[in-house]
């Protein structure tokens, strides 16, 4: 597959912060190309998340208590969009506007209560993320959703050890407060903790030419989530896994990368002939 012709030319879009970006996105943490907004600090997970939430705004509708558990100030703006009746900013740990306080495997929550849950990279923090899955499971109402992100590597199997040393847990899961770094088996967790479960990835609803204009990168799988057998109407939930605009954006992406191109060439020739003896 030929490299996207977006990626020839600097300008990126970043659907957090819905800002133009000149000269597109800089380095991440760990020194990976195209990762950061300039603007508004988002990285690759948060702007599929941006638009994985405009994709599944129609099902969602007014939605009436979305759970954001250490949220994301990138996520935020797109998660008020919703118009949430009750939006709970929940943390084990002060700061990051938290709304209410508590640990994610024994959630201060009745059953059944969180229309909207969004978990994104957490539960590598937790030595007991089974009952924090099952946690997640028990809040969710019947008829919600939730919206699941960790670190994952395909064709592998989790790798965990909660005891380990610190550097051991940076070497082995990428961060001093990893315990495990997820794999294959991720899925099988989420099913035994009472969950049904989609996953959806940048590829599902965009093509190259889009994924390469917003930064989004491949493989940012997440997991959609809904308490396993709750009974719920027929037409309440078919979660969309393919977007039929993918093919007509990825074109008008194509296009304007051409464009550029063309403009890139004009004004260097321009240069060459202002300057020419």
């Amino acid at each position: 597959m030929s490299a996207p012709a977006i990626a020839a030319t600097r300008g990126r879009y970043c659907p957090c912060c819905d800002r133009h970006l000149r000269e597109g996105f800089l380095p991440g943490p760990d020194g990976r190309p195209d990762a950061t907004c300039p603007r508004c600090k988002s990285l690759e997970r948060h702007r599929f998340f941006a638009i994985l939430l405009g994709a599944l705004r129609p099902q969602l509708g007014r939605v009436g208590t979305l759970l954001d558990i250490a949220p994301a100030p990138q996520a935020r703006a797109r998660l008020l969009e919703l118009e949430p009746r009750s939006y709970v900013r929940f943390d084990l740990r002060p700061g990051r506007g938290v709304d209410l306080r508590g640990d994610i495997t024994l959630m201060p929550l009745r059953d059944r209560c969180v229309d909207l849950l969004v978990c994104y990279h957490v539960l590598e923090h937790i030595p007991d993320d089974q009952r924090a899955i099952a946690e997640i499971g028990r809040v969710i109402a019947a008829d919600g959703l939730g919206i699941l992100q960790v670190p994952w590597r395909p064709g592998t199997v989790t790798d965990e050890d909660p005891d380990a040393p610190e550097d051991e847990r940076i070497r082995r899961f990428g961060l001093a407060d990893h315990v495990r770094y997820y794999g294959d088996d991720f899925e099988d967790r989420l099913v035994a903790g009472g969950l049904d479960v989609t996953r959806v990835t940048p590829a599902d609803y965009l093509g190259a030419e889009a994924n390469a204009w917003m930064g989004m990168g491949q493989d940012q799988s997440v997991w959609l989530v809904r308490p396993a057998g709750a009974e719920v109407a027929p037409t309440k939930w078919t979660i969309p896994t393919a977007s039929p605009l993918a093919s007509t954006l990825d074109s008008l992406v194509a296009e304007l990368a051409k464009a550029r191109a063309e403009r890139q060439e004009a004004r260097r020739a321009l240069r060459q002939a202002t300057t020419a003896p």
